[in-house]
C-alpha cells in the first residue's frame, strides 16, 4: 500500500500489525491474533476518521494515488470485445488517449479515456495521461465515427491536463482541444463522462462536454492544478493547500454548483483500497446514465447538451 502524506498515522498502525503477523509466521508458536486484531479495528477507526473530513488539498492527493483504477483498469473490466483504434490520421498515435470500439451491457459503444500507467514505464510510455494534440484529434475521429454509426460515447476523465510541451503547441494544442470540445456539443448521440481520477483544464473538458457528468466521490475536476494556481496567484506553489481550498474543486462542491451531475461512491479509504467496488459503481453509474438517455432523438441529445453548459454555474451563483 502506497500511503499518502495525510495516512502517515494509519501508517504506522497496520505496519505494526503486519509486524505482528510477519512474527508469528515466522515463528509458529507465537499467537498474537489478538494484539494484531485490536490494531485492525484501531486502524479502522482512524482510517474512518482520516476520510469523513477530508480537506480539498487532501481530495487532490486522493485522486492522484497510484493505486487508483486508471482507464485501461475499467474498460478491461466494464467492456467486452473492446478493440483499439490508434491514430489521429494526421500525425500519430497518442499513448495518453485510449479509444475505440466495445461493448457495454452487450451494446456496441464507443469508450474513451485518458490513461495515467501504472509503473515507471508505462507511466513515460502515456505521459503521465498528459494528452498531445494528435490524441485530441484521434478522440474527435472516435467520436464522429461514433455519431456516423449511432453508438453512445463513454469517456473516462484522468488528466492533470494537457501536455504543454513546444511540440505539442507547434502541432496546434490548442485548436485540438478547442475541436473535441466542439464534438461533444455536436454529436447526435448519448455522450456520458466520468471523472475518475483528476479532471484538470481543457484536457478533461475536450472529453467531459457531455450529456451526464459523473465524478467518483474522491476526485477532482478543475481549470487548473492548485500547484499552478498557487504558482500564478501567489507566486508560490507551496500555497496549493489555500488553492484547492478557493477553487472548489471537489465533486460535492461541483454537484452544488450544477457542474456535474452525480457523485459516485468510493470505498472507505478511497478506490485504492477498494478497486472493485469502484469499478462496478462506476458501471452502475455509466448504465444508469445511459438509460436516462435512452429513445432521445438526436436533436434533443444535442439541444440539452449545449443547454446544460450554458446553464453552468448558475445553481451555485443563485445559492
Amino acid at each position: 500500500m502506497n500511503y499518502l502524506e495525510f495516512e502517515k498515522p494509519l501508517a504506522e498502525i497496520e505496519g505494526k500489525a503486519e509486524e505482528l503477523r510477519a512474527m508469528a509466521r515466522s515463528n509458529t508458536g507465537m499467537d498474537v491474533s489478538k494484539e494484531a486484531e485490536a490494531l485492525d479495528r484501531k486502524a479502522d477507526v482512524l482510517l474512518k476518521d482520516l476520510y469523513k473530513s477530508l480537506t480539498p488539498w487532501q481530495k487532490c492527493q486522493v485522486a492522484r494515488h497510484p493505486d487508483r483504477p486508471h482507464t485501461k483498469d475499467y474498460i478491461d473490466a466494464l467492456f467486452t470485445e473492446y478493440t483499439a483504434l490508434a491514430g489521429d490520421r494526421g500525425f500519430s498515435d497518442d499513448h495518453a488517449v485510449m479509444g475505440g470500439l466495445a461493448r457495454f451491457n452487450d451494446a456496441p459503444v464507443v469508450v474513451i479515456g485518458h490513461e495515467k500507467g501504472n509503473d515507471t514505464k508505462s507511466r513515460i510510455e502515456r505521459n503521465f495521461g498528459m494528452a498531445r494534440p494528435e490524441g485530441y484529434r484521434k478522440a474527435v475521429r472516435l467520436m464522429e465515427m461514433a455519431d456516423r454509426f449511432r453508438l453512445p460515447v463513454i469517456t473516462l476523465i484522468d488528466t492533470p491536463g494537457a501536455y504543454p510541451g513546444k511540440g505539442a503547441e507547434e502541432r496546434g494544442q490548442a485548436e485540438a482541444i478547442a475541436r473535441s470540445t466542439e464534438k461533444c456539443l455536436q454529436i447526435g448521440v448519448p455522450l456520458v463522462s466520468v471523472v475518475i481520477g483528476e479532471g484538470g483544464s481543457g484536457g478533461a473538458v475536450a472529453f467531459a462536454t457531455a450529456n451526464r457528468v459523473a465524478m467518483l466521490e474522491h476526485s477532482v475536476y478543475s481549470v487548473i492544478t492548485p500547484e499552478g494556481c498557487a504558482s500564478i496567484l501567489w507566486k508560490d506553489a507551496e500555497k496549493m493547500r489555500e488553492a484547492a481550498e478557493a477553487m472548489r474543486l471537489t465533486a460535492q462542491e461541483l454537484q452544488k454548483l450544477g457542474v456535474i451531475d452525480r457523485i459516485v461512491k468510493e470505498p472507505l479509504g478511497g478506490a485504492q483500497r477498494g478497486r472493485k467496488e469502484t469499478i462496478e459503481a462506476v458501471g452502475k453509474a455509466i448504465e444508469t446514465m445511459l438509460k436516462e438517455l435512452t429513445g432521445k432523438k438526436p436533436d434533443a441529445l444535442v439541444r440539452d447538451r449545449r443547454q446544460k453548459f450554458l446553464d453552468m454555474g448558475s445553481k451555485g451563483l443563485a445559492a
